[in-house]
């Protein structure tokens, strides 16, 4: 088992999969003929004539997500009804035959532009489920068609920082399931946008296992390397648009990467978990959900329970007929964002001193608190239990107490922070794991020291960060 650990604790993310994380929190965009038809799932058979979002302002979009502090977007370019929102060379089920801008214009390029204008990141959503395109079902000739269409978003529209891919596959007009050529799809990505993370149904990023929103209590990067092949597994995937599909989670998955379930695997992946949901009940804009917007403490929770929960966080806006996103969904996203950036503000352990039970030549406790992602504290070399003291200086008060590994990898198990009233350490917070990011929430207390205390790690643990925030009370 030791060995196991050791190795477990040496598991290391790519360069690509970092970036990601660090992105914390961007946008999904589902934007398609649905929009015009209420649907969440189109048939493929929609006239192109319905498309028309005659107010679209892809800056406004950029706008929304800023305003959230969100840092990418990710458009939903093709979805199930393959209803292509650029000019596609092959296909007339586009933009190109659809009354607006005369058919002259081009979803896909225009957000990209905005993007870029708002410093944001662009990613793709292109479904490799085709309803519209007559050769689905055919394997050979339908992973072409969609290997050409990939190549093209790929080629035509800058740097894409994601490739976001679901499983969902139905029966061709042949009566076929098509069989989706996923290694010829990851090469070309690979090939001509080698920075962009494949997620869900790729190896970068994997699902977290529902589209509620829920987060599990410990969301491990480290886990066993055959999680890669479940959501390519057709069997598995979605096949029917079925809402009770979209909000299941299954308990017995909730532990995917602790002792007891590694113990048994050769072989572990670093594969980060994304958590995906939509700021309404519906994917796409139905204004039936004008009124059903989540609230600003769902969102909140959902926040501090992804991205403060080793996950990243994907929230879905979906633009209205106009091609806009909604009043209701804008003040949300200002609400969520403004909460974010008040909390977050000022960092009262900037100019704090810290002491450690125990520490490793060059790897001292104030390696903590320099900003630094690149410096961390580490006792020595198999010390799995070991505690730090963090002093503020000064007597102050404060709710939230954020914690970050070492970048490369993925050590603390079990942890609990205690802070100092008078000569006695009265409990705070108990924790699992830590990962890229751990945000503990507890009611405001007054005090100067503040202790963690790893109670379970593997190998020896390496944090980079301790910083110490006051929400607006």
């Amino acid at each position: 088992m030791n060995d196991l650990i050791k190795y477990a604790a040496q598991v290391k993310p790519s360069e690509r999969q970092l970036a990601l994380q660090e992105m914390e929190f961007y946008a999904f965009i589902h934007f398609t003929v649905n929009t015009y038809t209420d649907a969440e799932w189109g048939l493929g058979n929609e006239d192109p004539s319905i498309f028309n979002p005659v107010e679209f302002d892809a800056d406004q979009w950029v706008e929304a997500c800023l305003s959230a502090g969100m840092k990418g977007l990710i458009l939903t370019c093709k979805h199930h009804d393959g209803f292509c929102l650029w000019p596609s060379q092959y296909t007339e089920h586009s933009v190109k035959n659809s009354p607006w801008k005369n058919g002259t214009g081009d979803i896909v390029k225009e957000v990209a532009e905005a993007c870029r204008r708002g410093g944001i990141k662009l990613g793709i959503y292109l479904s490799p489920w085709d309803r519209h395109e007559q050769t689905y079902g055919d394997s050979p000739r339908y992973n072409e068609y969609f290997l050409n269409q990939l190549r093209e978003l790929l080629t035509g529209y800058g740097d894409i920082f994601c490739v976001w891919f679901d499983g969902a596959c139905g029966e061709g007009p042949n009566g076929k399931r098509q069989q989706y050529d996923w290694e010829a799809y990851y090469a070309l990505i690979r090939e001509l946008q080698p920075n962009a993370v494949i997620s869900v149904c790729g190896p970068d990023i994997r699902w977290c296992g529902n589209e509620a929103g829920h987060c599990r209590s410990s969301e491990w990067s480290v886990v066993p390397a055959s999680l890669k092949e479940n959501e390519r597994i057709q069997e598995k995937s979605q096949q029917a648009d079925d809402r009770e599909f979209a909000i299941r989670y299954d308990s017995k998955d909730d532990d995917l990467g602790s002792r007891e379930v590694i113990q048994h695997e050769s072989e572990l992946v670093w594969y980060p978990a994304e958590v995906n949901t939509s700021i309404r009940p519906g994917w796409f804009y139905h204004a039936s959900e004008d009124d059903k917007v989540r609230s600003l403490d769902e969102l909140l929770n959902i926040y501090y329970n992804s991205v403060g929960g080793n996950a990243t966080f994907l929230l879905n806006l979906p633009p209205d007929t106009r091609g806009l996103i909604h009043q209701n969904d804008m003040e949300r996203l200002k609400e969520l964002g403004d909460v974010i950036r008040y909390t977050f503000r000022t960092n009262l352990a900037s100019n704090a001193a810290a002491k450690a039970s125990e520490t490793m030549n060059g790897c001292d406790a104030t390696n903590m608190l320099d900003g630094n992602r690149d410096t961390f504290w580490a006792p020595e070399e198999g010390t799995e239990l070991v505690s730090v003291e963090v002093d503020l200086q000064n007597e102050l008060m404060f709710d939230h107490v954020v914690l970050q590994e070492h970048r490369y990898g993925q050590r603390i198990e079990r942890f609990e922070l205690e802070y100092k009233d008078g000569d006695e350490w009265i409990p705070l917070y108990k924790g699992t794991v830590v990962g890229y990011k751990r945000i503990c929430r507890f009611d405001a207390v007054v005090s100067r020291f503040i202790r963690m205390k790893i109670t379970e790690s593997r190998w020896y643990p390496k944090v980079s960060t301790f910083e110490v925030y006051m929400s607006k009370s």
